[in-house]
């Protein structure tokens, strides 16, 4: 089994952070260096096909929570805060019922068990149309972070979400950009990442919610689902904030994490 990409900061107790759908560990990095001044040992992971982690065909939860749980083990980490955002709060509440064990504490950022339609179609064409240059072959193309910005922008009107996606560009070769993420894996299995936790899938742990007042991802008529699922539950909220509620308000969010943990 091939084992997931991480940046490793600190040293103590161990706090897992797993990113949402098309993002990656980067993204954690200040909240993480954060943690770990806290006592944390903090592994920014890249769940698959996704940063600098192993590119698969297949793609869904129980595949993603099973590489969790084969990162930990060969890193024989135990007892672990467990942190996820978006898709990833959906990895770490399957995670925890499937290995109620190995977690400490489960936090979720702005997501809930339930069953979401699929959003993503215009970023997901917006990433498909960016055809790159490639200087080995004279092939035309996008050949820098303006350029991918630009063609995006046709796609993506927030400008936020555009820096957020092209987080992803990194240069494949001399003048050749690429995305980190597998695209076509990532287009291919979409439906797997509004999946829904399964109705019996319970974990009785210390569990937070947090979610963005502007979000709409949890809303107030699903508190009883949440319960349900996570009886050992609370649900904060940050006034003010979308779904990127750790990167608009970071010191907020990282109060209320601590303020838990």
């Amino acid at each position: 089994m091939e084992l997931l990409h991480a940046q490793v900061i600190g040293k103590g107790k161990p706090f897992i952070i797993l990113h949402g759908f098309l993002g990656m560990s980067d993204n954690w990095r200040t909240l993480g260096r954060k943690f770990s001044d806290e006592g944390y040992e903090v592994h920014l992971i890249d769940l698959r096909n996704h940063g600098r982690s192993f590119h698969s065909d297949a793609f869904n939860y129980e595949l993603m929570v099973e590489d969790v749980k084969n990162y930990i083990d060969v890193h024989k980490l135990d007892k672990i805060v467990l942190l996820g955002h978006s898709m990833g709060g959906k990895v770490a509440m399957q995670f925890a019922v499937n290995y109620p064990d190995s977690v400490a504490k489960l936090i979720v950022a702005d997501i809930a068990p339930k069953s979401y339609p699929q959003h993503h179609q215009a970023i997901l064409k917006g990433l498909s149309s960016l055809n790159f240059a490639n200087p080995e072959t004279g092939k035309d193309g996008v050949s820098s972070r303006g350029e991918a910005d630009e063609e995006l922008s046709k796609y993506v009107n927030s400008f936020a979400v555009r820096q957020f996606l092209l987080k992803n560009l990194y240069w494949e070769s001399k003048g050749k950009l690429a995305l980190r993420m597998n695209l076509p894996a990532l287009i291919n299995n979409v439906e797997e990442i509004g999946m829904a936790l399964d109705i019996d899938a319970v974990f009785k742990g210390d569990t937070l919610f947090i979610h963005g007042g502007d979000s709409g991802y949890i809303l107030p008529e699903d508190k009883p689902l949440l319960k349900h699922h996570f009886p050992n539950s609370k649900l904060e909220k940050i006034e003010g904030v979308g779904h990127w509620l750790h990167a608009e308000k970071p010191k907020e969010f990282f109060s209320i994490v601590i303020g838990f943990l």
